[in-house]
C-alpha cells in the first residue's frame, strides 16, 4: 500500500504518542520524534563497520541523534552539522574534538554547535565517510520520510555537488522500532535513500531500490530556496 509523506508522518507522531515510546521535546509532531533508546541505537550503530571507519559525518541537528553525535565526538571524529534551514553561506558547523576539550557534551546539542561549531562553506567539508539522518518514518528498502522541510535532501545534494559525498557515501539512521513501515514511501529523484537502519533491538542493511541523487535537482527547488539559501547562489553562479 502506497500512502503520501504526509499521512505516513501524521500516523507515525500519532503511534509513538500512543504507545507512549516518545522523549522530550514535545509535542512530537513535527519534529524529527525523540524515542525511548536512542542511546541504545547508537551504540548498536556504533559497532558497525561504517561507524567504525569513518573520520568524518555529517550529522542531523535533531534530539534523538544527539546521542551519536557525542559518541562520535567522544571517539574522535570530526562531526559537521547544518546551519538551520542553511541561511548562512558558510551553512555547515565544523566540530573538531581535538578544540572542545572538554565542552564535547555540549558540542553535540543544537545551541552548543552553534555556539563552539566553526562555519564553514560547503567546499570546506571535504570527503565526508557517514552521513546521519533523522527520520519520522523508514522502510527496510532505504526509503525515508523526514519532517517535510527537504533540507536533508538538500544538505546531501550540496554535499555532492562540491564532491564530499556521492553514491558510495553511506547514509545511516536512527530509529525506534514503531518508525519502520509496511507502507510503500513514495521516492523523487531528489530524495537521499538510506543504507543502514538502526534501532535499539536491531540493524538493518537496506534493499535500496534507489540510487542516491546525482546532485541538486535545480527544478525542484522553490523560487524562494533559489532566493535565500547563499549556498545555492554560489553554485548557481560558477
Amino acid at each position: 500500500m502506497t500512502r503520501d509523506k504526509p499521512a505516513i508522518r501524521e500516523r507515525v507522531w500519532k503511534l509513538l504518542e500512543r504507545r507512549r515510546v516518545g522523549r522530550f521535546p514535545f509535542p512530537l509532531a513535527g519534529r524529527i520524534p525523540n524515542f525511548r533508546g536512542a542511546e541504545a541505537a547508537a551504540a548498536r550503530a556504533a559497532t558497525l563497520p561504517e561507524w567504525k571507519r569513518a573520520r568524518r559525518l555529517k550529522c542531523n541537528p535533531d534530539a534523538p541523534q544527539r546521542p551519536l553525535r557525542l559518541r562520535a565526538l567522544r571517539e574522535g571524529k570530526i562531526v559537521f552539522m547544518a546551519v538551520p534551514r542553511l541561511r548562512t553561506a558558510n551553512c555547515f558547523l565544523r566540530l573538531d574534538p581535538e578544540r572542545l576539550k572538554g565542552r564535547l557534551a555540549e558540542a553535540a546539542t543544537i545551541a552548543g554547535a552553534a555556539k563552539l561549531g566553526e562555519p564553514v562553506a560547503p567546499d570546506g567539508l571535504g570527503r565526508i565517510d557517514l552521513i546521519v539522518a533523522g527520520s519520522v518514518a523508514v522502510t527496510t528498502v532505504g526509503a525515508r520520510v523526514g519532517k517535510g522541510g527537504g533540507y536533508s535532501d538538500l544538505e546531501f545534494a550540496l554535499a555532492q555537488a562540491v564532491g564530499a559525498v556521492d553514491e558510495r557515501t553511506p547514509v545511516l539512521t536512527t530509529v525506534h522500532e514503531l518508525q519502520i513501515v509496511k507502507e510503500r514511501i513514495p521516492m523523487t529523484d531528489h530524495d537521499v535513500p538510506l543504507d543502514l537502519i538502526v534501532t535499539p533491538d536491531r540493524a538493518i542493511r537496506t534493499r535500496r531500490r534507489r540510487r542516491k541523487p546525482a546532485g541538486i535537482v535545480w527544478t525542484k527547488l522553490s523560487e524562494e530556496q533559489r532566493r535565500e539559501i547563499p549556498a545555492l547562489r554560489a553554485l548557481r553562479s560558477e
